[in-house]
């Protein structure tokens, strides 16, 4: 009974890894494809992102309610539907609508395939929110909680940041260099991929047993919701993903547009700032990779003061470093700092492991609830980029990195401060 049991766990271990590769595989089409749709209208580079976290606000706390309604695995295979039809719909504006006018934005005439596109980064992000509410909690009850269970949500972490490095990398290879003739189409083998995996991994999943966790009965909505805002740490948690998200997507995405909007311009500007994008990426996956090993050992609490320490100073030298100071990649010369922002993978690697098993500790009944209001919240990863892209606009790339700093900041007081529970009396069971 006990082997079954716990090769029943080692199954929905595999399975929740492969569903948290999938998540950043649809994630971080936004940047390499806002750089196409920012090449013909300035005003939207950064939209189809903004559209992705944007249905977190309105799928978050529904998608923990499934969770107690259908359960995990049906609420996973639902996911991959919506996923599916989201990246058909981004695959459509490729091929319909470029001539259709819908309106104008700041003097500029807006085609139909834009909103096609949006449509679906929207539909995209249903998809990737009901993955993350299922994966988070269930990696974190099967690695037992505590130190264990974020040990487990890293190595899910370490399969999620391999294919975040991938996505970047192959879209900057599809496209080389941005010009006006370049289009959706052009990614639309990323799309096929995409959508091929979700199918895939529909049948698997569909064929597996996955264990429906019991956290105990926790009420009505409005009484889960409410008991588990009754936790100081977790409302501290909730601020700090909501900047963490805006962290993980904001700096990549800007590096990107930084490379390849470099002064001057080069040939393959954007298959470079692909490369340096996936650079971040796989700095995350050997941080995410790391840690599988660390974090049974050192806790969640230490690791996290470390990292965010750690990031603050690298982002520090990035913004003081001259422009002038470069190196090599490539064949061509770029300025050095795009390598200490590219570090920062490092450190935000495990922060969001970390700061999900810091804020749930101790909920019990209340983890369901929980997990639903932490994806409502990664509606952060929409606007604090967005936010960053306006400020860009007036202080350049690097000194948006500003905005950053300052929310990595908060992360390093919730880390240290904010991340006790001070309401033991709470009932959990």
């Amino acid at each position: 009974m006990t082997q079954t049991k716990t090769n029943s766990n080692l199954v929905a271990i595999i399975t929740m890894c492969f569903i948290f590769a999938m998540i950043s595989f649809v994630t971080n089409m936004g940047a390499p494809f806002g750089n196409i749709w920012g090449f013909k209208y300035d005003f939207a580079a950064s939209w189809g992102n903004l559209m992705n976290f944007t249905a977190y606000l309105f799928m978050g706390i529904p998608s923990g309610m499934l969770l107690k309604k259908i359960g995990y695995k049906k609420t996973a295979l639902a996911a991959l539907v919506v996923g599916t039809i989201g990246l058909a719909l981004q695959y459509l504006s490729s091929i319909y609508g470029e001539d259709i006018r819908v309106n104008e934005v700041n003097g500029t005439v807006v085609a139909l395939n834009l909103y096609i596109y949006l449509l679906g980064a929207l539909v995209c992000g249903f998809c990737v929110c009901m993955l993350n509410t299922v994966v988070n909690p269930m990696l974190n009850m099967l690695g037992g909680g505590g130190n264990k269970g974020n040990q487990l949500i890293q190595v899910g972490g370490t399969l999620n940041s391999l294919t975040a490095t991938l996505t970047p990398l192959l879209a900057g290879v599809l496209v080389g260099t941005v010009t006006e003739n370049t289009s959706m189409s052009d990614v639309s083998p990323l799309l096929f991929i995409g959508m091929g995996v979700f199918i895939v991994s529909f049948i698997i999943i569909s064929q597996v047993t996955i264990p429906e966790p019991d956290f105990g009965d926790s009420g009505s909505l409005s009484e889960s919701i409410k008991g588990a805002l009754r936790f100081r740490h977790l409302i501290l948690g909730v601020i700090a993903i909501f900047f963490y998200v805006g962290i993980e997507i904001g700096i990549p995405m800007h590096l990107n547009f930084y490379v390849t909007n470099f002064q001057g311009g080069f040939e393959g500007s954007a298959a470079l700032g692909g490369t340096l994008a996936a650079s971040y990426w796989f700095m995350m996956l050997i941080g995410r990779f790391s840690s599988t090993f660390i974090s049974g050992k050192v806790s969640t609490k230490a690791q996290m003061t470390c990292v965010s320490t750690v990031a603050i100073i690298l982002l520090l030298i990035a913004i003081f470093l001259p422009e002038s100071v470069t190196s090599t990649l490539s064949g061509h010369a770029i300025p050095t700092k795009v390598f200490f922002i590219a570090a920062c993978g490092l450190c935000t690697s495990i922060m969001w492991g970390g700061i999900f098993n810091l804020a749930v500790e101790g909920l019990g009944k209340y983890t369901e609830a929980a997990s639903g209001i932490f994806m409502t919240m990664v509606i952060g990863g929409g606007l604090m980029p967005t936010l960053q892209s306006s400020i860009a606009k007036g202080v350049g790339y690097i000194g948006s990195y500003w905005l950053i700093v300052a929310m990595v900041a908060y992360i390093l007081f919730f880390s240290v401060i904010g991340s006790k529970n001070v309401n033991k009396d709470i009932p959990v069971e």
